[in-house]
């Protein structure tokens, strides 16, 4: 196994082995994971396949049984606090406080990350800028609809300016028009350099928003790649199911004098057809 990087040039995720048991259970089983700075990482599953528990491990929430784990070159363990302060985190849950207003929930979030004075003022006017709540900072979010709250959540883990964000279904519950607008608002964070990990159910979010793609199930990454490399992956498999027919010559030539032409094309299966066929059909109600 090769030694694990420095802090410096290190990947954004750098995940070996990992191994994280709740009793006998193994919510994640050897689990390996790479991610480089500047890129976009979708991180798909189905239900109880282990995509929270990977997640908090990397947050530092949660500490592995066993494996390696660096993140941004840090230990989530070891160096939690100086991790902390590198990173920001999307919750699926708001974290947000319904009686404050806009501003306030943006500057409580900014000192909590040590953020103030001048400084903590302009970072705030810039994520209700991103957010498109400008005009409607002053009013108490208990006013907000759905979409509102949601662009707000996202922008408060980004006052800090983290090198690497992780998103948890960051457009649950939202209009189209919001949904739009975050998904605007992750594009434009993407192209300034930020370093994203995307966890949704919502596959065409990770076809339009990531370069990378990991499909987990039962625990372990059973595909990761770009979205041509899963599609041709999975093409390839469907291939060897089916037999092969091949013209020769003399067919091609009656069949051309006959006025029939033809040709071969390649049809990729979109990311659902990839996941489904990854991850299979049954049921997940487990969480």
């Amino acid at each position: 196994m090769l030694p694990l990087g420095s802090t410096r040039g290190a990947p954004a995720i750098e995940v070996r082995g990992l191994v994280r048991l709740f009793g006998e259970r193994r919510a994640v089983d050897g689990l390996d994971l790479e991610l480089e700075r500047g890129q976009s990482l979708g991180l798909l599953g189905p239900n109880g396949a282990g995509k929270t528990t990977t997640i908090r491990v990397l947050c530092t929430l949660c500490a592995p049984s066993a494996g390696s784990v660096r993140v941004l070159g840090l230990d989530p363990q070891r160096e939690a606090a100086e991790l902390r302060a590198r990173i920001g985190v999307v919750p699926q849950e708001l974290a947000l406080y319904d009686p404050l207003h806009a501003d306030e929930n943006l500057e409580f979030h900014g000192r909590m990350h040590g953020l103030s004075g001048a400084h903590l003022e302009r970072r705030v006017d810039w994520a209700l800028e991103l957010a498109g709540l400008r005009e409607r900072r002053r009013d108490p979010v208990s006013t907000y609809s759905g979409g509102m709250k949601r662009r707000l959540n996202l922008v408060t883990a980004l006052l800090h300016e983290p090198e690497l964000v992780f998103m948890d279904e960051p457009t649950v519950g939202v209009d189209p028009q919001s949904r739009n607008h975050v998904f605007e608002m992750v594009e434009r964070l993407h192209a300034d350099g930020l370093t994203l990990v995307y966890t949704t159910h919502q596959l065409g979010e990770v076809e339009r928003l990531c370069d990378r793609i990991a499909i987990l199930d039962t625990g372990r990454a059973v595909a990761q790649g770009t979205l041509e490399e899963l599609r041709r992956g999975q093409a390839h498999s469907a291939v060897q199911r089916y037999a092969r027919v091949e013209l020769d010559e003399g067919t091609r030539t009656r069949l051309e004098a006959a006025g029939i032409t033809f040709r071969v094309e390649e049809e990729l299966p979109d990311l659902e057809a990839v996941f489904l066929a990854l991850t299979g059909r049954a049921l997940r109600d487990e969480e």
